[in-house]
């Protein structure tokens, strides 16, 4: 899985990589009130790349704890983890799979699908670099949630209604 700009790119080699959860962040940013940032994270529960002999075959599989939304402030944390918004107690885990690569003008982009409190939707995850090191990946890249999509509505208006996820993985055989 590499990226196009060649300054960032080194192919791993082909096979099986375990994201390591307690080195990857998965960070999220959106917006209060339509004008105060909100930053926070996820925690990854497990995960798995798959490098193909064919980088365009690749794939990925990531389990991210629902619970695990921190913003820094514990009663937002909270009342984002009730049934208001994730529903933790009845949908414990956020999930994405992607099965390809595809390879644009405008760089590398994984084409997968994000579960969301059981409402599965397509996602973009724009890759902005894979660096390889033996038998350890390091990658990064970005996306854009609508929340709205996966049923998450409550609070329109006062809760931003698009999320921008940051991802910092890394993963080793």
């Amino acid at each position: 899985m590499a990226t196009s700009n060649a300054a960032e790119r080194s192919s791993p080699a082909a096979g099986s990589y375990e994201i390591d959860p307690a080195a990857s962040t998965v960070r999220f940013e959106t917006r209060a009130f339509g004008l105060l940032p909100v930053h926070g994270t996820f925690t990854i529960g497990q995960g798995r790349i798959t490098v193909a002999e064919t980088p365009e075959e690749s794939s990925v599989d990531v389990e991210l704890d629902a619970a695990s939304f921190a913003s820094g402030i514990q009663r937002r944390d909270d009342h984002v983890r009730s049934s208001d918004f994730l529903d933790v107690e009845r949908h414990p885990t956020i999930h994405f799979r992607c099965s390809g690569l595809e390879r644009t003008a405008q760089g590398d982009v994984l084409q997968g699908e994000l579960t969301v409190c059981e409402v599965t939707r397509p996602v973009v995850v724009t890759i902005g670099s894979v660096v390889a090191e033996g038998k350890r990946i390091t990658a990064n890249g970005t996306a854009s949630i609508d929340r709205y999509a996966f049923g998450v509505s409550k609070s329109k208006g006062m809760v931003g209604r698009r999320l921008k996820i940051t991802l910092d993985i890394v993963a080793g055989r």
